[in-house]
């Protein structure tokens, strides 16, 4: 496995709290005690490059479709009250939305601690994925946490996720530990690849 310059040690006691991005185990509560400030509205809001959509903050009243997008993406999908306690919470939860037909076909959520940022979730719907929108909402997150002086960010992929692997790759992330059996799996559990990368 490549080391890098994050610290181990460091990292293994701050990222414990941190949900996967892409494919997360999604069988716990974002911790409370974590909890960031709360999210401007100013800082959540951007168009898309691809025409029609647009990025948006996520509300409560988005939670029935988020959790349709959710569980088509997923077979560990989060509970309604995960995204509930991270809205609560005052995590950077985002939604990608068509305005014209006001269908949400993304989400993701984003915590931040200190001088960190921890990547719970950026999920796409199947219909909507290779168009490159999960690389969109990724940068746009990472954006959200340069903006609000994070110095580092954190995230952790299913061992088998190639092409999650891929894209956190392309876009700066190295890998810097293992979580042995961290997910369930159709038979037993699966690794978790633990990346970080300097903002």
């Amino acid at each position: 496995m490549r080391q890098s310059c994050f610290d181990m040690t460091r990292v293994s006691i701050r990222a414990r709290g941190a949900r996967a991005l892409w494919v997360t185990v999604r069988d716990q509560r974002p911790p409370h005690h974590l909890s960031s400030m709360q999210a401007p509205a100013t800082t959540l809001t951007a168009p898309c490059p691809d025409a029609g959509l647009s990025l948006r903050r996520m509300r409560m009243h988005d939670l029935d479709a988020v959790l349709s997008v959710e569980r088509a993406a997923y077979h560990s999908p989060w509970t309604e009250g995960i995204f509930q306690d991270s809205l609560a919470a005052g995590h950077y939860c985002l939604v990608l939305e068509q305005p014209v037909s006001d269908q949400l076909i993304g989400h993701g959520v984003m915590m931040l601690v200190l001088d960190e940022c921890h990547l719970l979730n950026v999920c796409i719907h199947p219909s909507h994925q290779r168009r490159g929108l999960g690389r969109l909402l990724l940068r746009r997150l990472l954006a959200i946490a340069r903006k609000r002086q994070a110095a580092s960010a954190f995230l952790e992929v299913r061992a088998s996720n190639q092409a999650a692997l891929a894209l956190y790759q392309a876009e700066g992330f190295n890998e810097i530990g293992l979580r042995r059996g961290y997910y369930p799996a159709a038979k037993g559990r699966e690794d978790a690849i633990v990346m970080g990368c300097a903002l």
